[in-house]
């Protein structure tokens, strides 16, 4: 009797040391975490786990019958019938271990699945001892008896090392072959049974026991080796296409988790899509790389995040650029609020020299030519150089630099003076995602928020602008006419529906912006090259502008974007100049500011002042022009009946620009009346020429 209970205490024990299926199962952590789109639905995993590669854990029935009938047939034929340990297979081993140069094992799936749960059982460099062996037979009883088939058959595949890092079925299916368990066919799970004994093996080797497997299973082999090469040669490069891998990166940090962001994950997918079509349709110009980014006006929600178009770890979205003239309706908004302008207001788009700490500043426009007087309206649309400039000057520089930083853009780190004036034309270094939603305060009318990519309450905005002076940014960024002097009327950026976008392109070239938003989304697309390398004829509207469209058009492809409604304190008024610079036309002005006629300061009521060159100008001559072509060309203002004056000679009316052939070397340039009296002067230098 006392025998007998001791028997059945130390069963007891025994049972007790053999985990349970749901045990195992609880225990299981895959090694990648999960981001799920907005609806729930899978978008993008990102391994945590470095030791090794382990999804979710799969049920049997979600496990390709092909995938057991190939496993049992490589590792043990037997699975079905023994009791977890197959005695005539160990005695048959036992036997071949004595007598040939190649032994074998006879470890049943059962007893390999009790090496992986019990670390003990695992063999060391030499193999296991007889101890271990004995301790392992016992252990795969034990399971066989505490457990199902099945069970044991799931286990074994969810916890198999198939090949180097890959653990488990899901791992080996998604990574070698890129589709789920339940699709592998017979020659996929031959060639995975075939990893079991030799994980590391080479292709070819694989390739022959995978056919050898196949023919046992009464099946052709044809195509087996070609199938493992690809298999064990699938490019890196798919695992840089993942959809939203810097989106994972910042929202999945635990492994085994799964995480809800804010993004959409078609929308997700068809902006990779299209910014990758772009930025290959643009290689010869040398475009490598771009971002986009698309917000949800209304929530702040980041519905896609692409930091790049695939292959390189770096952040587009992220990574400071130059803004190009992407900031110019900031400009415009705060001088409209301030009642400097508004968007009848004619400004001078001539040349301008603007005096600074490290010289002289000279705007220029892109297409390198000037347009005389044009409105507000106009200069935004066609984003005029030189009348920003002069509307920085009319605001203040500390005050627009004050306005970008309210308005999130924590990337100008520097004080106003180290950007200078050339900040009106995008010289300072943004993101994408600070510029998005700054332009997001836009289409809120003047309201600012914080983005996100989880899901979150409501979110409090402030006011970063008048709603008023937003409004008519707004209705000037949608304006395709008054686009067209710069862009022409058909291009990317006439959208079928109401929309307002701005485009934006940096120094030599090297970033290339467009930005713009509807009723209800805010989208920025950015082109360039990480590296600085600048692009080769690419302008806003030939490089990002494309990408930027293709989203807005797959974002309203439900419902137009519809226009917003006028705030109050804006009215409408029919507008004629004086001269006729632009033709008459309806315009928005803030209530207080409207006029329905803008006429010009006649010429004789103004100030004559020199336009070129400006006070310390330092004009250098250009080595690769014949002297004799040479010119610079005076201009002065309100130079009727007035004459130029150069180093003490008289060389002529004022009153229209005069060109001089430069001479190496200092220069007094004066402005005189009928008596000789100088009413302005101007000292610069010309440096260059022949020695």
């Amino acid at each position: 009797m006392l025998l007998a209970c001791a028997a059945a205490a130390e069963s007891a024990a025994a049972y007790a040391a053999v985990p349970s299926y749901e045990q195992v199962r609880a225990a299981h952590r895959a090694s990648d975490s999960m981001l799920l789109d907005r609806h729930g639905a899978p978008i993008q995993s990102l391994r945590i786990d470095m030791a090794a590669r382990r999804l979710s854990w799969v049920r049997l029935d979600d496990i390709s019958p092909s995938l057991g009938a190939a496993v049992m047939q490589a590792e043990d034929q037997r699975f079905l019938q023994h009791d977890g340990v197959d005695l005539a297979a160990l005695g048959q081993a036992a036997w071949d271990n004595l007598f040939r140069r190649r032994p074998r094992g006879a470890s049943t799936l059962t007893m390999q699945l009790a090496a992986r749960l019990d670390p003990a059982l695992r063999p060391g460099s030499t193999g296991r001892d007889w101890s271990q062996k004995w301790d392992q037979i016992k252990a795969a009883k034990e399971l066989d008896e505490a457990w199902t088939k099945p069970q044991i058959l799931e286990a074994y595949l969810n916890l198999v090392t198939f090949r180097g890092e890959l653990q488990g079925v899901g791992a080996a299916a998604r990574t070698l072959f890129g589709k789920a368990p339940s699709g592998l066919n017979l020659a996929e799970s031959a060639i995975l049974a075939s990893l079991l004994r030799a994980p590391g093996a080479a292709p070819g080797l694989v390739a022959r026991r995978a056919c050898a497997l196949a023919r046992e299973l009464r099946a052709p082999c044809d195509r087996i080796d070609q199938l493992a090469d690809n298999a064990f040669a699938r490019s890196a490069a798919m695992q840089a296409l993942a959809p939203a891998p810097h989106a994972a990166q910042q929202l999945l940090k635990s492994p085994a988790k799964e995480v809800r962001s804010t993004l959409d994950a078609a929308l997700q997918r068809h902006a990779q899509a299209a910014l990758r079509q772009q930025i290959m349709a643009l290689r010869a110009r040398n475009v490598q790389d771009g971002a986009v980014v698309v917000l949800d006006n209304a929530s702040g929600d980041i519905l896609a995040y692409v930091g790049n178009a695939g292959g390189t770890e770096v952040d587009g979205v992220a990574a400071p650029r130059q803004a190009g003239s992407t900031l110019k309706p900031f400009l415009y908004a705060l001088a409209l609020e301030r009642g400097q302008l508004t968007a009848a207001s004619l400004l001078d788009d001539t040349a301008v020299d603007i005096p600074t700490a490290s010289g002289l500043y000279i705007p220029q426009n892109y297409d390198r030519e000037f347009k005389g007087y044009v409105s507000t309206r106009t200069s935004l649309a066609s984003s005029l150089n030189v009348p920003a400039v002069r509307t920085l000057q009319m605001v203040g520089l500390e005050r627009f630099h004050e306005r970008l930083r309210r308005l999130g853009m924590e990337s100008l780190t520097e004080p106003a003076d180290f950007y200078g004036y050339s900040i009106a034309l995008g010289s300072a270094d943004v993101t994408l995602l600070e510029l998005a939603n700054a332009y997001r305060a836009l289409a809120n009318g003047g309201m600012m928020g914080a983005v996100t990519l989880r899901p979150r309450a409501p979110e409090d905005k402030r006011r970063v602008m008048d709603a008023r002076a937003a409004f008519i940014v707004g209705d000037i960024l949608a304006d395709r006419a008054a686009r067209a002097p710069t862009f022409g009327l058909k291009n990317e950026l006439a959208a079928t529906f109401w929309a307002a976008v701005k485009t934006g392109t940096s120094k030599d070239m090297r970033d290339n912006w467009c930005m713009g938003y509807s009723d209800r989304y805010t989208v920025g697309v950015w082109v360039g090259n990480f590296d600085g390398g600048a692009m080769w004829d690419v302008s806003g509207v030939t490089g990002a502008a494309p990408v930027w469209r293709e989203v807005m058009d797959y974002l309203h492809r439900d419902r137009p974007g519809r226009a917003p409604a006028a705030p109050a304190g804006v009215v409408k008024r029919e507008v004629t100049w004086q001269p006729a610079v632009e033709p008459p036309r309806a315009e928005w002005f803030i209530a207080g500011t409207e006029s329905d006629r803008i006429e010009l300061v006649d010429d004789g009521r103004r100030a004559p002042r020199i336009l070129y060159p400006a006070d310390a100008t330092i004009i250098a001559i250009d080595p690769d022009i014949p002297d004799a072509r040479q010119r610079v060309f005076f201009q002065a203002q309100a130079g009727h009946g007035l004459r130029w004056r150069l180093d003490g000679e008289d060389i002529g009316p004022a009153a229209e620009r005069h060109g001089w052939r430069p001479s190496p070397g200092a220069h007094e340039l004066a402005l005189v009346d009928a008596d000789a009296r100088p009413l302005a002067v101007a000292r610069f230098q010309v440096r260059g020429g022949a020695p």
